[in-house]
């Protein structure tokens, strides 16, 4: 199952000694303010001007959390729309796997002349993009049928990294684990 953790960013404050700051742009002769650091409890001074006001302007920051819905590309920029038939293998030590993925009919065949060349095997979700490539096609009558991709896990970190991709995958595509 996986599980949400929460990051803890560095903050400038945490960084700052317990001298007084001056901040550029802001006129000495100023009352200072203090403010405790929530991540180190070091005193911060602040200046503020007793100076007629002057336009400033801030500029905010804020964290933005892109919640990607999870796919599959052939072609950076194309999801795959068919649905694969997926097949994981693990060593006994539980060190290493490799998960197959089948594709029948993809829609990929549809878009490759128009959009460009099958360039590898992706997979995107919100933490980044897992690649291979794995690819090979499988031809019916001269015709394009499916194709087979292969993702090999070499360390547990990669696995566990897979597992949530897929976790994120089968929920956003009705899949279900079936044990063999």
């Amino acid at each position: 199952m996986a599980t949400l953790q929460s990051l803890a960013f560095a903050s400038p404050v945490s960084h700052c000694s317990t001298q007084p700051r001056f901040l550029p742009g802001i006129s000495s002769g100023a009352v200072h303010h203090s403010a405790r650091s929530a991540f180190s409890g070091q005193p911060l001074h602040l200046t503020s001007s007793r100076r007629a006001p002057q336009r400033q302007y801030f500029q905010q920051s804020r964290l933005t959390i892109l919640m990607i819905k999870p796919s599959i590309q052939f072609i950076q920029g194309t999801d795959e729309q068919t649905v694969p038939d997926v097949k994981l293998t693990k060593s006994r030590d539980g060190t290493n796997g490799m998960a197959i993925f089948r594709f029948d009919q993809p829609s990929v065949f549809d878009s490759s002349s128009e959009v460009g060349d099958i360039t590898g095997f992706y997979m995107i979700d919100e933490e980044g993009v897992l690649q291979s490539v794995d690819v090979n096609a499988r031809f019916l009558n001269g015709r394009p049928a499916g194709i087979e991709a292969k993702y090999v896990m070499r360390t547990p970190r990669d696995w566990d990294r897979f597992m949530r991709f897929m976790e994120r995958y089968a929920n956003q595509n009705g899949l279900q684990f079936i044990k063999s």
